[in-house]
């Protein structure tokens, strides 16, 4: 997989595909059992405590659902990394905090607390807190998910804003064909942890691959079997194998 700078790049796939596993390894939260992760020429599992640290500073993570902490305002949360990462003074922290704010469309929701505003506006609070500190790498685990579909349309045109504003790179991972091609130059198609399909949303959408055409047409049967695999049901029943 490549994520060039400038370009988002979405991981598309159902669920329990490897997805997250991806962003996770890019991040360094697991190590690869083969083979390398690279960012910016750096080979990540080879950095030490420090070095992971100083690569993840370069980095912006909205999480599935959002994660925002409860117990602080919707100002603190966007706050937050830069109290953690930086020694710049409050004036100043606030000044860029309501300019994150304001990008996403939430400036005058700071004093709110998660409780007190939506679900698709938690999730902006997210994103705003993702590209706190201006990151290289952006990455996005289901932005979409809960969201209803004026919210998705924000959130997916936040997400395309915010990396062309930023110059960044931007990985998407999530399930939701139409946001998704509607945003993304490229994309990955996973299953049981490897890629079975690649090209632009535009390649895709004509796609002959099996996998592809159930996956973009939402087919409850294909590649990808409804029933988890084992046994039969007859089988099960200790009724022998049905022919």
């Amino acid at each position: 997989m490549d994520f060039p700078r400038g370009k988002v790049v979405a991981v598309m796939g159902g669920s329990g595909c490897g997805k997250t596993t991806v962003l996770r390894l890019i991040g360094g939260q697991l190590r690869p059992q083969r083979g390398t992760v690279s960012v910016n020429g750096e080979v990540v599992h080879q950095l030490n405590t420090a070095g992971l640290y100083r690569m993840r500073r370069k980095m912006g993570m909205l999480f599935q659902f959002g994660a925002l902490f409860t117990d602080l305002s919707v100002f603190d949360n966007v706050a937050f990394p830069m109290r953690e990462h930086t020694d710049l003074p409050q004036e100043l922290i606030r000044d860029l905090v309501l300019l994150k704010l304001n990008a996403v469309g939430l400036r005058n929701a700071a004093k709110l607390k998660p409780s007190e505003i939506s679900g698709g506006m938690a999730r902006r609070v997210a994103v705003a807190r993702a590209v706190a500190l201006d990151p290289e790498l952006i990455m996005y685990d289901e932005p979409f998910a809960g969201l209803d579909p004026i919210s998705m349309g924000v959130t997916a045109n936040l997400i395309r804003r915010l990396n062309d504003v930023l110059g960044s790179t931007s990985i998407l991972v999530s399930h939701d064909v139409h946001e998704c091609f509607a945003i993304a130059d490229y994309v990955y198609f996973m299953s049981a942890g490897k890629i079975v399909a690649q090209g632009t949303p535009a390649e895709l959408r004509v796609s002959e691959d099996p996998y592809v055409k159930q996956f973009v047409n939402a087919a409850p049967d294909g590649p990808v079997p409804f029933h988890y695999p084992g046994k039969s049901f007859a089988e099960d029943l200790g009724l022998g194998e049905v022919k």
